[in-house]
This record gives C-alpha cells, sequence and structure tokens, in this order.
C-alpha cells in the first residue's frame, strides 16, 4: 500500500482527521477501500472505474487523497447543483478537517455568469413580457453592481429556465471576447484565471467535454492542465460526449442571432435601415419551415425530414436567408466588435446548416443488393412499415460507412438538428492518454450484474482497474421491494390503469410519502389526472419548476409527486418525506431516439446482440439511479415498487433484480402494509 493510501485510510478511520471535525461523520469500511483505491490509481497515475453504492460517501472517498496528493486536480461532477453541493459544502469540511492549504476553484461554462456587455445591451430594451420580468431584470441590474464572482447561482429564485438568461449571459456563439469593451471585468476571464491558479478545480462534465471537444479540434483549452482527473456520475459522460464531440445547430440559435443583430443597430447610425428586413427574412424563414416540420415525427433521421419537399424547401429558403444576413452585416462588421461577431456567427450557422443538409449523402446514396439487404435486416419485425424500414436501413449504413448519424428533434415552438457520433471512446481515450494523468471513473451505477463491460467499452477503456463496492445500508431491514402481481404487459393499453390500481394501497399504507417515476410523459398525464382528489398532496413535473417542486414536496410531509427520467438521478430527499418510489416500467430508451437505433444496428453488424450488448445494460443503469432515490441515510425506510411484469416474466429480468441492492423482495401487499405499520 502506497504512503499516499494508508494516510487517506488513515484520514477516513475512527480516529482519524474527519472522525474529530466532520460533525455526523461515521467511518466506513467501504469508503477506507474505495479512498485505498483512488489514492493508488492517483499516486501511480493509473484508470480506476468504481461504483460505489449510495452510502458509501464516495465524495470523501476521492476528495482526501486529491488534496494530500498535492497534485492539480479537476474534479467534475454531473450537473451544476452537485457542483455547487461539491465546492461550497464538501469541499470545505474535508480541507479543513485535513488541514491542508490547497487552493480550489469553481468552474462553470460561461452561460452560468453575468455578461456585463449583453445585461448593458438589454438595458431599456422593451422585451419584458410582464412587469414582474422587468422587475426581476432590475434585480439582476442591481446585483450585477455588486457581485464579485457573477455567478447565476448567487439569485435566488431566478428560474434555471428564465427568458431573462439569454439577455445577460453569454455563449460560445456571442461572446465578443478579447473584443468586448467589458474584457477586462469578464467574469467567465476572471473565474478561469482563478483555476488556472488553483490546485483542485471543480467543474461539470458539460464543460469538461467542451474542453476536450476543443482541444481535439486544436483551438486550444477552457480548462487548466491536470495531473488528476476524478469523474464523478461517470455514467452520464458518454452520452453527453455524443453531443460534444458532433455538431448542431437549432431555432432557438437563429433567433438569438436576429435579436442579437437588431441590438446592435442601436450603436451604429443607419445599420437599422439596412438590417431590418433581412433579419425579419431571417424569422419569417425560420417560422415557415417551423410550421412545415409539424407533418414529421418529434424526432428523427436528417433522412425522413428531407423527404417532405416542403421541410427541405425550408432548410433552402433558411440558408438563403442566413446568406443574405450575412452578406447585409459584412460591410457594418468593421463598425463594433458586436457585428463583427454577428457576421461570424451569421456564417457558422450557415455552414453548419449546410454540412447538416448536405452531409451523409454518401449514407443516403447507397443503393441495389446492399439497400435490399440491409432494408431485410432491419424489416424482420412484424408490422414494420416499408419507409419505416428503410429509414432504419438507412441509419445502419450510416453507422457502417460514417460512425455519425444526422437527426433533428422538434420541442413546441422550435427544432434542433444535430451530427451525432455514434462511438466516442477513441476520442475519450486519445485524450486520456495525451494527458498522463490520472483517470478515476465513479457512479453509485456503473455495474451491470457486477460487472463492468459496457460502461468500459463506452469510456474506451482497456483493462482498467476496478473495485465495486455496494451500498453498506441495511437493505433487508430498511428497505423491502414490492412486485405486485397481474399486472398486463407495459405495451397494454390498460396497463396505466392497472398500474394505479395496484399503487393505490401502497399509498394508503405510506399515507403519500412517494415518487411515482414514469417512462413517459403521456403516462404521467394520466397517472396525474387518476390521482386528482387523492388525499395527498400531488406534485406534478411540468406543473412548476423542478426546484419548485422538491421544495414543496419535502415541505408537504406526506405529498406523492409524479416525475419522469429527470427525477431518476440528482434528487436527494431524505427522511420520512420520501419513502416510496414507484418505477413503472423498465427504463429502455425510447424506440424513437435515431441515435439509439443507429447504435443498435452497428452492434449488429458487428455480430453482436443489440439487446444484450447496449438496450440491456442501459436499461439496468437507468433502473438502477431511480432506485437510489429510495435510501439516502443509515435511518431511511422505504418500499420500492416495481410494477414491469417483465422483471418475472422475460428470462433478463434476472439481470435487473440481479443489479439492484439486497432488498427483501415481495408480492403481497399485505408486507407492504405490515411495512410500514411496524415502522
Amino acid at each position: 500500500m502506497s504512503r499516499l493510501a494508508h494516510a487517506s485510510r488513515e484520514a477516513l478511520s475512527d480516529g482519524g482527521a474527519l472522525a474529530g471535525r466532520v460533525e455526523g461523520f461515521v467511518a466506513r469500511p467501504a469508503q477506507q477501500r474505495l479512498t485505498a483505491a483512488v489514492a493508488e490509481a492517483i499516486d501511480q497515475r493509473e484508470v480506476l472505474l468504481a461504483e460505489a453504492g449510495t452510502g458509501t460517501g464516495k465524495t470523501y472517498a476521492y476528495l482526501v487523497p486529491a488534496l494530500l496528493s498535492g497534485l492539480k486536480t479537476i474534479v467534475s461532477t454531473g450537473t451544476r447543483a452537485l457542483q455547487d453541493q461539491l465546492y461550497h459544502r464538501d469541499l470545505p469540511r474535508v480541507r479543513e478537517a485535513l488541514g491542508v492549504g490547497l487552493r480550489s476553484a469553481l468552474l462553470k461554462g460561461r452561460a452560468n455568469y453575468l455578461c456585463l456587455y449583453r445585461m448593458n445591451q438589454a438595458k431599456g430594451d422593451a422585451r419584458f413580457s410582464s412587469p414582474e420580468q422587468a422587475t426581476q431584470f432590475q434585480r439582476i441590474v442591481a446585483w450585477g453592481g455588486r457581485t464579485r464572482f457573477g455567478d447565476m447561482a448567487e439569485l435566488e429564485g431566478l428560474p434555471d429556465d428564465s427568458p431573462l438568461l439569454p439577455l445577460v449571459t453569454s455563449t460560445v456563439d456571442n461572446c465578443l471576447g478579447s473584443e468586448c469593451p467589458f474584457y477586462e471585468e469578464c467574469f467567465v476571464v476572471q473565474a478561469r484565471q482563478r483555476a488556472q491558479a488553483a490546485d483542485l478545480v471543480v467543474v461539470n462534465h458539460h464543460l469538461l467535454l467542451a474542453d476536450l471537444a476543443l482541444k481535439q479540434e486544436g483551438f486550444g483549452e477552457i480548462l487548466p492542465g491536470a495531473q488528476a482527473f476524478v469523474i464523478d456520475e461517470a455514467h452520464q459522460l458518454p452520452e453527453l460526449a455524443a453531443s460534444f464531440f458532433g455538431e448542431g445547430f437549432g431555432g432557438r440559435q437563429l433567433q438569438e442571432l436576429g435579436r442579437d443583430c437588431l441590438a446592435e443597430c442601436k450603436q451604429t447610425t443607419g445599420a437599422l435601415a439596412v438590417l431590418q428586413v433581412p433579419v425579419r427574412a431571417l424569422e419569417q424563414a425560420l417560422r415557415e419551415l417551423r410550421a412545415s416540420m409539424e407533418a414529421l415525427p418529434p424526432r428523427g433521421t436528417r433522412y425522413r425530414a428531407l423527404t417532405l419537399p416542403a421541410v427541405a424547401d425550408g432548410f433552402d429558403v433558411l440558408a438563403d436567408a442566413l446568406a443574405t444576413l450575412e452578406e447585409a452585416m459584412a460591410p457594418l462588421a468593421t463598425t463594433s466588435p458586436g457585428f463583427d461577431a454577428c457576421v461570424a456567427r451569421a456564417r457558422d450557422l450557415r455552414e453548419r446548416l449546410e454540412r447538416w443538409r448536405d452531409g451523409g449523402a454518401a449514407s443516403d446514396a447507397f443503393e441495389g443488393d446492399e439497400a435490399a439487404a440491409l432494408v431485410d435486416a432491419v424489416a424482420g419485425e412484424a408490422g414494420a412499415d416499408a419507409e419505416g424500414s428503410l429509414d432504419r436501413a438507412r441509419l445502419a449504413a450510416a453507422a457502417a460507412k460514417g460512425g455519425e448519424v444526422y437527426w433533428y428533434e422538434l420541442s413546441a415552438r422550435g427544432f434542433r438538428c444535430q451530427r451525432t457520433p455514434l462511438d466516442v471512446s477513441a476520442p475519450l481515450r486519445a485524450h486520456r492518454e495525451r494527458s498522463h494523468a490520472a483517470w478515476i471513473f465513479t457512479s453509485a451505477t456503473l455495474a451491470v450484474g457486477g460487472g463492468f463491460t459496457h460502461v468500459g467499452r463506452k469510456l474506451g477503456l482497456f483493462d482498467p482497474d476496478t473495485l465495486l463496492e455496494p451500498s453498506p445500508f441495511d437493505w433487508p431491514r430498511q428497505a423491502l421491494c414490492y412486485l405486485p402481481r397481474n399486472l398486463p404487459e407495459p405495451n397494454v393499453r390498460t396497463f396505466g390503469a392497472a398500474m394505479l390500481e395496484a399503487v393505490r394501497p401502497v399509498l394508503e399504507a405510506s399515507n403519500g410519502r412517494a415518487f411515482l417515476l414514469f417512462a413517459s410523459h403521456r403516462a404521467l398525464r394520466e397517472a396525474a389526472e387518476g390521482l386528482r382528489g387523492a388525499p395527498w398532496p400531488l406534485f406534478v413535473q411540468g406543473e412548476s419548476p423542478k426546484a419548485e417542486l422538491l421544495r414543496r414536496f419535502r415541505e408537504s410531509g406526506n405529498g406523492v409527486l409524479l416525475g419522469s427520467a429527470t427525477f431518476r438521478e440528482g434528487v436527494d430527499v431524505a427522511g420520512d418525506a420520501l419513502s416510496v418510489v414507484v418505477i413503472d416500467k423498465l427504463p429502455f430508451a425510447a424506440p424513437d431516439d435515431p441515435v439509439f437505433e443507429a447504435r443498435l444496428d452497428a452492434v449488429r453488424r458487428r455480430g453482436g446482440n443489440p439487446f444484450r450488448d447496449e438496450q440491456l445494460p442501459q436499461a439496468v443503469i437507468a433502473l438502477k439511479q431511480g432506485v437510489g432515490r429510495l435510501i439516502r441515510t443509515e435511518s431511511d425506510r422505504g418500499v420500492l415498487v416495481l410494477c414491469d411484469p417483465r422483471l418475472t416474466g422475460k428470462p433478463y429480468g434476472r439481470v435487473f433484480m440481479e443489479s439492484l441492492p439486497a432488498f427483501t423482495v415481495t408480492r403481497r401487499i399485505e408486507d407492504v402494509q405490515a411495512f410500514f405499520a411496524g415502522g
């Protein structure tokens, strides 16, 4: 055992540094094994893949050796909320307990910081939809004059989806960089300078991956170089990486371009007369394109979108409108840094649009025996229509020829077009090897059936050191897993009503205090209607912001919260307020996801089994995330209700059950009632 490993175990022992200085600290053997493994990986600059079940104490287990090592360390978390918790709560406790004086820094993406230039551009602009918005904007302006760090998270009560945020923050598209008149005061620049000087930097996966993508393209780096990387919530990394190593554009970006062009006109005499018509033409082209896309499924391939003549024509008109705007702005580029940036944005968006519209042509232009073979390969499912089969065949061709998928997604009033690589293991592996650093990948949900093959392949890891530390909670005593009998198959129309009927007695026994997690928003809405008038406070995703729903749920004491996949992870409700977690269906990926469909076809063409190698492992990890909401501390008690009859009716159900904690399993509602009666 290395000196670092020994020191880390000592610090987390019964009489160690944390026991004497961190209130409520309890020494845990699993935590000591994990910290020793992390320390060895850091000491040897190796790779470690470690699953640490809920209650292991993994945050302290990796912070202690990172701080004791004295090495430059990057810690990356899954969300901004976890990032703030780690930096503002966990890190100060450990650093103080260890008595180390290392410098630390919190670094977020630029859209999380106030942009003084854009805030000043927005002043006096009558774009507020209500007096409340105008008041909120004035509050931001007042805060902007006194904040030290400019982190928008400092502003309590400002929702993450506030329409004011794009007005007062910048993106990689609209940032003026060193040409900005506020560059010397820029909060983003200052945050990066602090990160460069720090010994330990806390980031999130979005920022880490943006950095890797920029390095891959040779544009430089956002993050400082480091000797150790700790990737917490590592199960999220492969999916997020696919978007960062791809390319896309959307209706919102184009709308913001038009809006910013007009805002710049205030600074340049005569500019409005030149740009008003091309901006209005761009906005009209966007509206008409989005209207033509109403005939499309919510998600699909580029090929399917462009087979509709109105959609194909709409993209042509949009490209022409962007080119016209770019041409009209070109003479204005020298009048202000803002116009110069808008010209560059218009050119970049036009080129992205054209690459998406024309890209993948090789995989669209296949015919003859190859096309027939591919259509036959993917059309074997009963009821597969010819158009859908051909679309899936083209996905397979894309996977085989280019390793990328061109696709679109519709929102209520907008759209997004994306090019996504099917496999990001190579760029992730290349960066890891170039860094010559230690890499620790950890999460409560990495293993499937006790093995790391699936996530290791996704991350490009070849034979890494691994550690599996199950949750140390007393699961047979603290929790019960209830599998209701006689439920219909999940695809039957009556499943939703039957599921609610099976769940009601559980809610009556627990007096609410439950999360009901659904595989689709439609099922969520139907359940909400079925539970209206029930004797427990009802909180439904979509009716309030997520943070507000969780706050009200906790305060209610006996609420029932209905959510979708977004509530499966990153949500921590300890104590009696949450005593039941209900999961309606096994969380297999949506069948309308073109990227996932292409991955399945790529597995099939390699000779693998798409269900065994891709669909099943992904669903197991997603289920483990949802299950992890139930028991958060040693004193929590609760019932997990799994309503999908495939858990007992299909052979693969065993893989799910073997990947979960050591629950006592029952099929009797009487056992659930006795569990709560005895609590």
